[in-house]
């Protein structure tokens, strides 16, 4: 039990998991979910108890229960608890001060990315829960992770792209005219990736064959994608078809986990599967995660200790937990896809990007954004110009980029291809190193990887869409 008293009111909390989830920052999933602040000063009583719980409580009671939840036991199990040292005589608002010292020190960098493994999902939630926006832009910026397949992400002074080439019926030069136009503009060094509009196995191999044609007829360095299930992947590969990345939507429960039909063991098999094939040049990180604030919640799956709700930011936090247990090349939150009854507004949403990669980088991950929001959600473009910015700066490994900022397959808006050429351009910012020597070999980019106006005049991929 725990007691705050604000302006003479007393405010009382059963659990961790309820201080947790009152503490948290307004947000629509939550009021839906039961288990939100009644009030702001029922929020700032919950702030100011989280701030006074040791870090070692939640390593003492999980916020899902561990004899119900693999993901609870893969947490506790694999807690490195020489790496929790430093901090681990320290509260939750002990740690945020630690933080923000150690991200203004010129060898942050080296002591944040050494405590990823002592920190846990639920550390790193709560404590995103007392700090401002400025704050995890500050905590963020200051820490490094890399992954590597046959291009390098998350690199200081870096931002890559993926490239999303959806076409309503997975048309081939549908498809590929949206590579051209994303690959003119400096985007695709995350991952040239496709949602393909059926589950069809076949179409999706013909969809991985176009991909990889086009990656090797132009020797691209980067890596291919279609975001299908991960046994429709793992069927693929054992036929033989050119998978680069296996792909898998997660989240932060086992039940939620099995509502998107997959497990650890599944997701395990599929890792050395991808592995086995060795196709990468500068690393060997196959796997493809995407995640997303509510996605627990919509599968009816989100319920903690003693039953009561969890709420969604920790239940994502979580979800990084499965991710890095994989050594995933790419983690993106879909940070405002879910729609507007997990994440409201604009204020919502850009809240939760930034906590989304707070809590990602903290946990060891180069974590992505898909800046993006659905139309019915009380946001616009001008928002996600706003987002765009923030992560940018706080120095968020990669985007999600379509034609037009419209998704014209899955219906939603998200990053135009040349919305990340004014970020880059904003803070000095550039492609992935390998992808910016091909840019630039193919003199679609100048020496400082600016892409340059005229490139299509003169570039050999004008022939494309023709020559698919």
């Amino acid at each position: 039990m725990y007691r705050q008293q604000v302006r003479g009111v007393t405010h009382t909390f059963s659990s961790l998991v309820e201080v947790m989830a009152k503490a948290t920052p307004s947000r629509s999933g939550d009021e839906l979910a039961g288990c939100a602040a009644e009030s702001d000063r029922e929020r700032a009583a919950a702030q100011w108890v989280l701030a006074d719980i040791p870090l070692t409580d939640f390593l003492d009671h999980p916020v899902v229960p561990y004899e119900e939840d693999e993901v609870t036991r893969l947490i506790i199990d694999t807690h490195d608890a020489a790496a929790f040292q430093p901090v681990s005589h320290l509260t939750v608002g002990g740690f945020r001060d630690w933080l923000l010292a150690t991200a203004a020190r010129d060898d942050g960098d080296a002591q944040l990315s050494a405590l990823a493994p002592g920190l846990t999902p639920e550390m790193v939630a709560a404590v995103s829960k007392v700090m401002r926006n400025q704050d995890l832009i500050a905590v963020s910026r200051a820490v490094t992770h890399t992954s590597a397949f046959r291009t390098t992400i998350g690199l200081p002074g870096r931002l890559s792209t993926r490239l999303q080439p959806n076409h309503p019926t997975d048309d081939p030069g549908g498809v590929a005219a949206a590579v051209l136009d994303g690959l003119l503009l400096g985007c695709g060094d995350a991952v040239i990736g496709v949602n393909p509009a059926g589950d069809d196995p076949r179409r999706t191999a013909d969809l991985l064959r176009l991909l990889d044609e086009i990656r090797e007829r132009y020797r691209i360095p980067t890596q291919s994608c279609v975001l299908t299930h991960v046994t429709t992947t793992l069927d693929l590969i054992a036929e033989g078809a050119p998978v680069d990345l296996v792909f898998q939507s997660i989240a932060g429960t086992e039940a939620a986990n099995r509502s998107f039909g997959v497990s650890l063991s599944l997701l395990a098999e599929a890792h050395d599967a991808g592995r086995s094939l060795r196709r990468g040049t500068v690393g060997d990180n196959v796997m493809y995660f995407e995640t997303g604030q509510g996605s627990a919640l919509s599968a009816g799956a989100h319920l903690g200790t003693g039953g009561r709700p969890v709420d969604q930011q920790t239940l994502e936090a979580r979800t990084y937990a499965v991710a890095r247990a994989f050594e995933p090349l790419l983690v993106n939150t879909v940070v405002g896809f879910i729609g507007p009854e997990y994440l409201y507004d604009a204020k919502q949403i850009i809240r939760a990007g930034l906590e989304d990669r707070f809590c990602g980088a903290l946990l060891g991950l180069p974590m992505g954004v898909d800046v993006c929001y659905t139309n019915h959600a009380v946001a616009d473009q001008d928002d996600m110009d706003v987002l765009l910015t923030l992560l940018a700066a706080a120095g968020c490994a990669f985007v999600i980029t379509v034609p037009g900022a419209d998704d014209v397959m899955l219906g939603y808006q998200s990053l135009a291809f040349h919305d990340v050429l004014y970020a880059r351009r904003l803070l000095g910012l550039r492609p992935a190193p390998e992808f910016e020597r091909w840019l630039r070999d193919l003199e679609l980019a100048d020496d400082r990887g600016r892409v340059l106006p005229t490139a299509l005049d003169t570039s050999p991929l004008r022939e494309l869409v023709s020559g698919l």
